[in-house]
């Protein structure tokens, strides 16, 4: 079971770890504060850049007077061509070094933006690796965050089925640490390869209800894809009675019992029922729990115990 998306947030300057401000298990908004690294050398920067970019557009400035100053005096002839382009050539030199400040003062910016590491989306922490005090290198992980809205199924299908594996297809499931609630769920897509080594194929299932996902990822799971289904009788487990190789049901019919053999198919794996083959009829009523006791026509008076062994989808997988 995996959470998607899921942001492994790690740190892009190299800097001293000074605040961490969730913990594990903290629920977060897109956009709130998670680490704050130490911004003292970044700020310099960022003041030495501004000061440089201000110097630099200034310089530029006058120089862009002089040259338009120069460009009206050659028009009147009272100076040289050459003038004009001494005075041209040092203007662009201005216009250079004014955009030579401006590209350090932008990296100077974002270098102290990327000291505060933001969420990128609503989600929860899952995993700090860092505390203050900590120096984080460029590339170091700092923390997770996972979408608690977004779990997945990602179940693996031998290479010999996964011709009957399609998108769209119900899929029921169990997880571990759930093993008393069954989820369900839709294939989504099939992967178009197949893994070398243990010859399987992953397929993704969504929940179909994102309000019963579990609130744990990385949970091992098995699950049965359902891909054909038909209709047939079914008997409860507890309904059966066994002899040897035979299978019996108590039939209940005008106020007395008869133990009726049946012939029985498959197991649904869902339900744990049998599907009848032989031996009853639509709307037949048997005994739901019968005990050893019981005699062929013995008389008996119904209840909640007898149940309809009514037809029942039976699926496959």
């Amino acid at each position: 079971i995996h959470r998607v998306p899921r942001a492994d947030l790690r740190a892009e300057v190299s800097r001293v770890v000074l605040a961490v401000a969730k913990e594990n298990g903290d629920p977060v908004k897109r956009g709130d504060l998670l680490v704050r690294l130490d911004q003292t050398a970044i700020r310099d920067s960022l003041t030495a850049a501004q000061s440089s970019m201000n110097a630099a557009s200034q310089a530029y400035e006058q120089a862009q007077r002089q040259y338009e100053r120069m460009k009206t005096l050659r028009e009147t002839g009272v100076v040289s061509t050459q003038q004009l382009e001494d005075v041209e050539i040092r203007r662009n030199t201005a216009q250079s070094d004014r955009e030579a400040a401006r590209t350090r003062m932008v990296t100077a910016r974002q270098q102290l933006e990327r000291t505060e590491v933001r969420a990128p989306f609503d989600g929860i922490v899952s995993d700090r690796k860092v505390s203050a005090g900590d120096t984080a290198q460029v590339g170091k992980e700092l923390l997770k965050v996972i979408d608690p809205t977004s779990l997945r199924f990602e179940g693996l299908v031998s290479a010999d089925s996964v011709g009957e594996v399609e998108p769209g297809q119900e899929v029921w499931f169990r997880i571990h640490g759930y093993a008393e609630r069954e989820f369900t769920g839709t294939v989504t897509r099939v992967n178009p390869a197949v893994n070398t080594t243990t010859r399987q194929v992953e397929v993704l299932v969504s929940f179909d209800d994102a309000r019963q996902q579990p609130n744990v990822a990385g949970l091992y799971a098995e699950g049965r894809v359902e891909t054909k289904s038909q209709t047939a009788l079914a008997l409860p487990t507890a309904s059966i009675v066994r002899e040897g190789d035979h299978a019996f049901a108590w039939r209940v019919k005008d106020g007395k019992v008869n133990k009726v053999p049946v012939t029985l198919g498959t197991r649904d794996a869902r339900s744990g029922a049998y599907t009848e083959q032989a031996g009853l009829s639509a709307r037949d009523s048997v005994l739901r729990y019968p005990n050893s006791t019981l005699k062929d026509g013995q008389a008996v008076q119904t209840g909640p115990a007898a149940v309809a062994a009514t037809p029942t989808p039976n699926k496959s997988e």
